[in-house]
């Protein structure tokens, strides 16, 4: 029997529609990036609109490959550099001013390669966890790591710093709400996985052999009720009793190993 036709206008009712509710973007205007990594892979990343860059002469002699002709570069010394960004900021000679990146819409990323995981991150709002979870979930394959619009940290130099260049590569996409798109993600033919310490299933004891979607709660509290039932499974790590629990960038990065070494 010849597999149903997916019905997209179900599935976009939890991403942003295209100049409808939740187009919206969490930070308007531009984004400061900073750090060689972040500000690299940006300099490198065709999709990225640069507007000007703060750099030392050291940290431009780095850099990999040249600057287009005529990019727009102020040389500064680092104690000017420190007073473009947040106190104690390891810039490392390079600040930039770009445009945030483009959407990125659910629908695209369920178009895409089912075998690649998706991360959907519930209320996870310490930019520096987000960012270390995206550079494991580039570095493990993944299609795309999911947020919401609200109760999530938007673009910025923290993430991209934390990132080291996993924000450029990384499809992120924003939805309006995380259950609808749980359940655009099922009707996808993903099996919803959350990780959750009071599970009694083990990671490995749950993992499919099909599509993954790998659902992540927020520091602390952990998985909202709601999120939870929206999965199909839910699975703790193996830890021992000396510790209570992993910082979700450390469960993650456990987790898309197990899910890339099925």
């Amino acid at each position: 029997m010849a597999k149903p036709e997916r019905k997209r206008a179900l599935r976009g009712r939890a991403g942003r529609m295209k100049g409808g509710r939740g187009s919206g973007r969490a930070s308007t205007g531009q984004v400061r990036l900073w750090g060689h990594h972040a500000v690299e892979a940006a300099l490198m990343n065709p999709a990225r609109r640069h507007h000007k860059l703060w750099a030392t002469r050291e940290a431009i002699a780095e850099l990999d490959g040249e600057l287009p002709q005529d990019f727009a570069v102020e040389y500064a010394a680092p104690s000017d550099l420190d007073r473009l960004v947040s106190r104690d900021a390891p810039h490392q000679g390079l600040v930039l001013d770009c445009a945030p990146l483009d959407d990125v819409f659910l629908d695209d990323v369920l178009d895409g390669d089912p075998t690649r995981p998706i991360v959907l991150l519930d209320q996870v709002t310490d930019p520096h966890n987000v960012g270390a979870i995206m550079r494991s979930a580039a570095a493990f394959g993944a299609a795309a790591i999911v947020t919401q619009d609200r109760h999530a940290p938007p673009e910025g130099g923290v993430i991209a710093k934390t990132a080291s260049g996993a924000l450029e590569i990384l499809p992120w996409v924003r939805v309006v709400n995380l259950a609808r798109a749980l359940d655009d993600i099922a009707e996808a033919g993903y099996w919803r996985l959350g990780l959750a310490g009071e599970a009694e299933a083990t990671l490995a004891e749950a993992l499919p052999k099909g599509p993954v979607a790998l659902v992540l709660g927020a520091e602390g509290p952990g998985m909202r009720h709601n999120i939870g039932q929206h999965c199909d499974a839910l699975a703790r790590l193996p830890i021992g009793d000396s510790v209570e629990s992993l910082n979700v960038s450390n469960a993650a990065a456990i987790a898309l190993y197990a899910i890339a070494a099925r």
